[in-house]
């Protein structure tokens, strides 16, 4: 499968040279007479290096032929990070760096899809949402709205993110791993 570079989009996957690159930063530029090129960041999925390319707009460009593996995230030993694959049970250890800040939205026990590149994980996706327990806050105060400020929020995964005024330890909250911004609080603790 082919795609021009109008197609681009952050995290979409090309592959350049016979390796696989996720887009990291696009930018359309319009130049005068000429036609439009579209200037990119890349991160090879393989060694995680960063390059910078450019591309007319109506160069074809392969898609890397990616096998997509349902697997469910086990734990972690603070370097490797553990899935099993959901219908061999075999598990696969990915590195914590390979992996970037998604491990900050990742409970054990989710389900993910691992993306293989000749037998290789080189990516996990996580679901869009995922609910996860604040675990330090400072406390919530009563009359606080949803239309207040924010403050800073640590979660069961170790992440942070900023929440509402009222959410307090112990709560619930539905978090948006694209981006890691707070949703809704699902479920509190009084």
């Amino acid at each position: 499968m082919v795609l021009t570079p109008n197609q681009f989009k952050k995290g979409k996957k090309v592959e350049i040279e016979g390796e696989p690159y996720s887009v990291v930063e696009y930018l359309h530029v319009k130049m005068g007479r000429g036609g439009a090129n579209v200037r990119t960041k890349l991160k090879s999925l393989l060694s995680g290096n960063v390059i910078e390319r450019t591309f007319k707009s109506d160069e074809k460009i392969k898609q890397p032929d990616f096998e997509e593996k349902s697997m469910q995230y086990l734990y972690n030993d603070g370097q490797d990070y553990y899935f099993m694959d959901n219908e061999s049970f075999e598990q696969i250890a990915i590195n914590a760096e390979d992996l970037g800040d998604i491990v900050n939205y990742m409970p054990e026990n989710l389900s993910v899809e691992v993306q293989l590149f000749n037998q290789k994980p080189v990516g996990v996706e996580l679901p869009n949402f995922v609910e996860l327990e604040i675990v330090e806050t400072e406390p919530g105060i009563k009359g606080d709205t949803v239309t207040g400020g924010t403050k800073p929020a640590k979660l069961s995964t170790g992440g942070s993110i900023s929440v509402p005024l009222f959410i307090s330890e112990g709560d619930v909250v539905k978090v948006d791993t694209r981006d890691g911004s707070y949703i809704e609080r699902v479920k509190t603790t009084k």
